[in-house]
């Protein structure tokens, strides 16, 4: 789906120096690299702190915690996301409140959300889902007549804009992940959360360093969540290339929705960044078979996600039923995601656009026979 070899190539002598450098300072953990990646990860999204932690789904939890949420509350979130989402939610004992999304962008609808809240009610987390954004304004305005926090899931979306701003600054903690598939990518697990209030990051410094803000000295329980110097270097190296980067994912989604919006449905494109296409998914009823189809022409895809999180085993507790959140389960059953990268050629994306055409001329002529 993503050719991180070729990615490699492009930067490979400054990250495996940037690599060395850090071995032989033998400083591996909470040294220069991280601090520098916190500062330059902060101004990056215009916010005033950045703190490093061990991967995405820390920073989610890290997040709740920092935040005071815990048993008897009532987080709102999103079905159609990778697991993690509602998973930390159930981690600090707090209660997962699904809701349907718009069929369009996939993020959480704010009328739904509107709907949802209750007095156990806490904090809305906000999945930018795909690096598509999610309707701000009306989320920020129900959470502050309902006195609630907002987190910002941007573990898929680093760079997108809403309105000129960057994701993962404009709720009160923002959350992102920089698993190796992801838009930033570090060559193993890492993750960093932001924000503009001092309170906030000073809970968090604690909270991802066993507690502790002086060694020995421990003021509250708290992880092992720390970035390592080794993926911080690797991820300053490579931040200098995101921007263009970026470019280059929307110019092929272009593209792909320029080629294929008359067969199936495909993602808007802007003309500002509301969009970074961490996945470029369409939608068909014909997932299945066109998966198997590109399959056989030695083309990748992938279903993000086949279960929505309502429907997950582990959540069966919370009494969700098959129907509850029809557009979730629908886009769950009907969407695709063909291969998408920064160094996908024009020649490739070619022949899987041709492929998918090819697929749409042997289902027509075959349901005319």
């Amino acid at each position: 789906m993503v050719d991180l070899k070729s990615e490699l190539e492009l930067m490979k002598e400054p990250i495996l120096n940037a690599i060395k450098e850090v071995v032989e300072s033998t400083s591996y953990i909470l040294g220069d690299k991280g601090a520098t990646l916190e500062k330059q990860i902060a101004e990056y999204v215009d916010a005033k702190y950045g703190i490093g932690v061990a991967n995405g789904t820390d920073a989610l939890l890290l997040s709740l915690k920092a935040l005071g949420i815990g048993a008897g509350d009532e987080v709102i979130t999103t079905p159609f996301t990778f697991f993690a989402s509602g998973e930390v939610i159930a981690n600090v004992d707090a209660t997962p409140v699904f809701v349907d999304i718009d069929p369009n962008t996939y993020n959480i609808d704010p009328q739904e959300v509107k709907k949802a809240v209750t007095p156990k009610t806490k904090a809305i987390m906000i999945v930018h889902i795909f690096g598509q954004t999610a309707k701000m304004d009306s989320l920020l305005e129900i959470a502050k007549e309902n006195n609630l926090k907002v987190i910002e899931d941007a573990c898929q979306a680093i760079g997108t804009e809403y309105k000129g701003k960057r994701i993962g600054s404009i709720g009160d903690i923002g959350c992102f992940s920089f698993f190796p598939s992801k838009n930033l990518g570090a060559f193993g697990d890492a993750g960093m959360i932001v924000t503009n209030s001092k309170e906030l990051y000073d809970k968090v410094i604690e909270l991802r360093n066993h507690g502790s803000n002086i060694k020995y000295n421990h003021t509250t329980l708290g992880f092992n969540s720390r970035l390592d110097e080794i993926q911080a270097a690797i991820l300053l190296e490579k931040l200098k290339y995101l921007d263009i980067f970026l470019e280059a994912r929307k110019k092929i989604a272009t593209n792909y929705s320029r080629e294929l919006s008359d067969i199936v449905k495909t993602p808007p494109i802007y003309t500002t960044r509301e969009h970074t296409f961490h996945q470029y998914s369409i939608e068909t009823p014909y997932r299945n078979e066109l998966s198997n189809y590109l399959q056989q022409k030695q083309i990748s895809t992938a279903i993000y996600y086949p279960t929505p999180l309502h429907l997950q085993e582990a959540f069966k507790y919370l009494n969700y039923q098959n129907g509850k959140f029809p557009v979730a389960e629908f886009s769950s059953e009907n969407i695709l995601a063909l291969p998408i990268g920064p160094t996908l050629t024009e020649d490739h994306q070619g022949y899987i656009i041709s492929c998918i055409r090819d697929f749409f001329d042997i289902k027509i002529n075959s349901t005319s026979e």
